[in-house]
């Protein structure tokens, strides 16, 4: 198990304003968990003891609306603090978090985080940006559901994909979704999403290989996503 000192994944988020010493500290007390595809990582109701720290795979942050389905939110990265809020406050977890493919997080028990935050400024100031991050993020997930057109929204996850997953060779997604993970983060039934996609297809935008989504038009995916 690597040492956090001299771990590569800290520069993609908030661990680098830490100290050494308390990188060692907590380096010294965390574990790695393993978590193959579809395992619950958390739960949306329950409590948090710690942090997790994403080293690779995907996992899709999910609530139920108040229709009891499934609503996507987010999905993580490389890099990522899972669990942060209910850890630091003490209050359930408001989300719940399940791997996409087979994930590895390095478990951060929530005294190593806490500790800093009331000592270090600088790591404070970093968790207190992420916190407003979040916040807008969620801000402009609901203008989006409420102002953009399903086509817009299905536009705008194929870009979002591609960026923030990248693309292989042959310009397909390196994520893979299925048709209702798809239709929960647009805001749409399965049945809708089906059809978008194949219109999609059909003129020009994309091609689908399974669950794979092959980019073939990017400009006009995003004249889409603008509303052009």
């Amino acid at each position: 198990m690597g040492r956090c000192e001299q771990c590569l994944i800290k520069q993609f988020n908030n661990l680098n304003a830490l100290s050494k010493e308390e990188l060692s500290r907590i380096s010294d007390s965390k574990d790695v968990h393993i978590f193959k595809k579809g395992e619950v990582i958390f739960d949306e109701g329950k409590f948090s003891s710690g942090v997790y720290c994403i080293k690779d795979g995907v996992c899709k942050l999910s609530q139920l609306n108040a229709n009891g389905k499934e609503q996507i939110v987010k999905f993580s990265k490389k890099g990522d603090l899972i669990g942060y809020h209910s850890a630091i406050t003490h209050e359930p977890s408001t989300i719940k978090v399940t791997a996409l493919n087979d994930v590895a997080a390095c478990y951060i028990p929530q005294d190593l985080i806490k500790k800093p935050l009331e000592e270090n400024p600088k790591f404070a100031g970093a968790m207190f940006k992420t916190v407003c991050s979040d916040l807008k993020e969620a801000n402009n997930a609901i203008t989006n559901i409420s102002t953009n057109t399903v086509h817009q929204r299905m536009a705008d996850l194929i870009l979002f994909l591609k960026e923030t997953y990248g693309v292989d060779n042959n310009n397909t997604i390196n994520i893979q979704l299925s048709r209702k993970e798809i239709a929960s983060s647009v805001g749409t039934a399965t049945e809708s999403a089906i059809r978008i996609l194949s219109g999609f297809k059909k003129d020009g935008l994309i091609d689908l290989d399974g669950k794979a989504i092959v980019i073939l038009d990017e400009e006009e995916l995003k004249h889409l996503a603008e509303g052009i």
